[in-house]
């Protein structure tokens, strides 16, 4: 195997947790909270978040995509997007934590 083979395994695997570890964060969020921020509604996020995963899953390097293309770079962009703006939105309402306690 080349190292090429082991940096896109890294790579991929890096993006996939990093697009659970948002869907994770979206699922624990109240639904309230998104639209108080003015962000888009919590089953949007979900789902964009969910294509995000699914996407992650297929751009392991066995699987049908490359983990440099562009709809992985596209679902990075999502969940980059959640972690970076909407995530900090709501956790500033809701006083950090999601529905069942902070994170």
């Amino acid at each position: 195997m080349s190292v090429q083979y082991y940096l896109f395994w890294i790579l991929a695997l890096g993006a996939l947790a990093l697009h659970v570890y948002a869907l994770a964060d979206a699922v624990r969020r109240q639904p309230d909270a998104y639209q108080a921020t003015g962000n888009q509604t919590k089953p949007i996020w979900l789902g964009i978040l969910g294509v995000a995963v699914a996407i992650g899953i297929l751009s392991l390097p066995t699987n049908f995509l490359s983990p440099v293309n562009l709809f992985s770079i596209i679902a990075l962009i999502a969940s980059g997007v959640y972690l970076t703006k909407v995530r900090p939105a709501i956790r500033e309402i809701t006083g950090g934590g999601g529905s069942s306690g902070g994170w």
